[in-house]
């Protein structure tokens, strides 16, 4: 492992006390800080470039890295970020040649300047069509990956070729799956298009990955009731709006208070998949839970309130256009998270929504106390929501439009995953 001279160290434990990191974490700190310019120096990336700790913190995922240790390597590389940076004077730096001997290596071995431009005009053009984060992520991971395939190429001498090579790569080599290889190629195809101003053209004998047919997994109403019992509040009513309602975790996690209808029993749900906005109708059952819920949440924001804080994070530039907006009571997220968050550039604390992992995390433990014999997820109880409704016989259609899938294909999924009235009139041989 590649030994750090005493001046960078010195200089980075100064930057780790200054961050309040504890002295006993120092020694974790510094380990990471090595491997990561290991894997700068192995994999010929650049140093100083924050699309090199992306791809260093996707290499620690592979290697089934836990959530608190993938945490600590990202921060660990950002406070040495800070070293390099010009904060520190010019005297500093004159004065200590060694930092900058540590990573020589790596400034010359990484044309950032060639790419610097063309990955921020990919973030550009991708806001600017109102795409999702996760979207902004994927694609910027894969076109950082393409970029390390090609040894650093310009961008501008960038042909399909290479393309072919990196997804023919992708699937015989790295044995990815069809969703994965289908992600790459969509989001090289978005950055040849958009960003190059290149076409593909054809991509005549690229090895795709099979893509291979999937029924979910559904579980049975008995099977529901048994994980909701063992989920305490909130996540027993999370999984009985994912059930009740058909949504996905995300959307489920971004409710506000404004998306209830208690009068009419409706739901609305704004900015689902694809920016799309739908209405389902809420479940009458659980009618006083969401109403006690409510009230939980209300006198949680009139205490926040009372203390000061400055309200929920709110979508978009809406925060400019509605100052007062982010404290007023509708638009609360209806299940808050239990910490507050504190943005330093603005000196104030704001309360985000429950977060997806406590809700996957919860569930896991739910299924594993209930006992099934069927791999279920957060995800799960929506393929059972419509299921269930196309064994009560209501038309296809009508499950499309409250799953807020644009293509009827998609929903047609769900006929495998019940029996048929022809399968039900068939016989086993064993009982004739």
């Amino acid at each position: 492992m590649l030994k750090l001279p005493e001046a960078l160290l010195i200089k980075y434990q100064q930057l780790l006390e200054k961050d309040g990191i504890s002295p006993r974490e120092h020694a974790y700190f510094i380990k990471w800080l090595r491997y990561y310019l290991d894997f700068c120096k192995k994999y010929q990336h650049s140093y100083t470039d924050h699309g090199s700790l992306m791809l260093f913190i996707a290499k620690l995922k592979e290697k089934k890295q836990i959530e608190s240790q993938l945490y600590q390597a990202k921060k660990a590389v950002e406070i040495y970020y800070s070293v390099l940076s010009p904060d520190f004077s010019d005297t500093e730096q004159n004065q200590d040649h060694s930092v900058k001997e540590v990573v020589a290596p790596y400034e010359s071995a990484s044309p950032a300047a060639f790419w610097g431009k063309a990955l921020e005009s990919l973030t550009n053009e991708i806001k600017l069509r109102h795409y999702s984060p996760k979207t902004l992520q994927s694609y910027t991971l894969w076109a950082e990956k393409f970029r390390y395939h090609t040894r650093h190429k310009p961008p501008e001498q960038l042909t399909p070729l290479d393309v072919k090579e990196f997804l023919t790569r992708l699937a015989v080599e790295k044995k990815v799956s069809a969703s994965s290889q289908n992600q790459a190629f969509n989001a090289l195809l978005f950055f040849f298009r958009h960003i190059l101003k290149k076409e593909f053209g054809k991509m005549d004998g690229v090895v795709r990955a099979k893509q291979r047919p999937y029924i979910p997994v559904v579980l049975s109403r008995d099977e529901v009731n048994r994980v909701i019992q063992n989920l305490y509040d909130p996540y027993n009513l999370v999984v009985q709006l994912l059930y009740g309602c058909g949504l996905r975790l995300s959307e489920c996690m971004n409710l506000r208070i404004h998306n209830f209808n208690f009068d009419y029993l409706v739901l609305t749900i704004h900015d689902g998949k694809g920016k799309k906005d739908r209405t389902v109708p809420l479940p009458k059952t659980i009618l006083e839970e969401l109403k006690n819920h409510l009230d939980h949440v209300i006198s949680l924001h009139e205490k926040d309130i009372r203390a000061g804080f400055a309200g929920v994070f709110l979508p978009g530039n809406l925060d400019l256009k509605y100052p007062g907006a982010a404290k007023e009571l509708i638009w609360q997220w209806f299940f808050p998270a239990k910490e507050l968050t504190f943005l330093s550039e603005a000196n104030e604390y704001r309360r985000y929504h429950l977060h997806e992992t406590h809700v996957q995390k919860a569930i896991k433990r739910a299924v594993k106390k209930s006992k099934l014999i069927k791999r279920a997820s957060a995800h799960t109880f929506r393929h059972s929501f419509a299921s269930h409704l196309l064994e009560a016989n209501y038309d296809i259609r009508t499950i499309q439009e409250l799953l807020g899938h644009s293509d009827v294909r998609t929903t047609m999924i769900y006929t495998h995953t019940i029996q048929s009235r022809t399968l039900k009139e068939l016989k086993s041989p064993l009982d004739l």
